[in-house]
């Protein structure tokens, strides 16, 4: 097995690759691959997505450029806030983000089911021979009409086989299927399968299970947090030409702009008002050209602000004009004097563009996204105290 190893935002490296691995590479959008010039070598870089991925016999482990604790506090922080604002999950910050996610996943799950599996009430129907709870009428007379037996029934029953241990069973399952894990961490996978058995798995395709954290579940909810960001990774296996490929991706970029968007929220509820994510809107009068700012904000007093939060990188001198072109139809469609862009930070600081002749200023702010997470929230609060002057 030949491995590969890319970190976000270095630049490209010289890799041997046959073509079809470079078409599969760029086809599945996992690297910026580029022909060597005068070469039969390839010119290979991060983009976007960061996690790893399987091109044939190629293994291929894509590393983010922030630490990978950091990277799960964002990922967390933009589904609950509330949890990830007041407790830390530990993470091996010198592993691969998957086999990182898999150990803590492990050994979290394996803490929370030692006093046994969590039981609830799950509400079953089916057909019985004899009376348990309740007789579904309409389905009898419609489905056996002048039958006695079987009896179409529904009934609750205390069970093993609830959402919160579905979760941890399609969590651990999904890891089970990524390659690269070391035996250790696929034995304490395979370990907690087999604790969870009388859980019924879930089908690829189907909806996850939703779970109300209470009282009950307390035990659960650190392992059902982290699952749930294992679940949403994209998992995908396809073809591309000869190869087959397959992996566990996050992109930075939806990464980064539900953290902003959330984070927003969160800072500016305190200035009252309300918040609207992925607000539509239109450029064009006839409504054909739509538009979707990730945060706009609209206070008690009718002061409005618009933010688009932007994961890329920027140019050797400064950020990327076509942003700068998009705030500003954000800013005149809602006929604000101000738009806001949020990057993450890299070598540019915090800078405001007057646009001529259109009443519009485009202010650009940065985030340190390598900063501590109390620290990383402290920046978001000043950005809110900001936007709300």
């Amino acid at each position: 097995m030949r491995r590969l190893t890319l970190t976000e935002g270095e630049a490209p490296r010289v890799v041997e690759l046959t073509a079809a691995e470079a078409d599969a590479l760029g086809s599945a959008e996992l690297a910026v691959v580029n022909r060597t010039p005068g070469s039969t070598d390839w010119l290979v870089a991060a983009g976007t997505k960061v996690g790893v991925a399987k091109v044939g016999d190629l293994q291929i482990s894509i590393r983010p450029k922030i630490a990978i604790d950091r990277l799960v506090f964002l990922m967390g922080y933009a589904t609950k806030p509330t949890f990830w604002r007041n407790h830390s999950v530990p993470l091996d910050v010198e592993s691969e983000l998957p086999e990182a996610l898999a150990h803590t996943f492990t050994r979290l799950a394996a803490k929370a089911i030692e006093r046994g599996l969590l039981q609830g009430y799950r509400t079953v129907d089916e057909s019985l021979p004899v009376v348990r709870g309740r007789i579904r009428v309409r389905d009898q007379i419609s489905r056996r009409y002048g039958v006695g037996l079987p009896l179409e029934v529904t009934y609750d029953d205390f069970t093993v086989d609830i959402a919160e241990n579905q979760i941890l069973l399609a969590a651990a399952t999904r890891l089970l299927r990524m390659a690269g894990m070391s035996k250790a961490v696929r034995q304490s996978l395979q370990r907690l399968r087999l604790q969870l058995a009388g859980v019924t798995g879930l089908r690829r395709g189907d909806l996850h299970p939703v779970w109300v954290p209470s009282r009950l579940n307390a035990r659960y909810q650190a392992p059902l947090h982290l699952a749930e960001l294992i679940l949403a990774g994209d998992s995908f296996e396809q073809r591309v030409g000869d190869l087959q490929v397959s992996g566990f991706v996050f992109d930075m970029w939806k990464v980064f702009e539900d953290f902003v968007s959330i984070a927003l929220r969160e800072a500016m509820a305190p200035y009252g008002g309300s918040a609207s994510l992925q607000h539509r809107m239109h450029l064009d009068v006839a409504d054909k050209v739509e538009m979707r700012p990730d945060f706009l904000w609209t206070g008690f007093d009718g002061e409005c602000v618009v933010v688009d939060a932007k994961y890329k990188a920027e140019k050797p001198a400064g950020f990327p004009q076509a942003d700068l072109y998009q705030l500003l139809a954000y800013s005149t469609v809602l006929g604000f004097a101000d738009g806001h862009l949020v990057y993450a930070q890299g070598n540019e600081e915090a800078v405001a563009h007057e646009v001529k002749g259109a009443g519009v200023a485009i202010h650009c702010h940065t985030l340190d996204l390598s900063r501590p997470p109390d620290h990383l929230l402290g920046q978001v609060a000043r950005l809110a105290q900001t936007l709300a002057a």
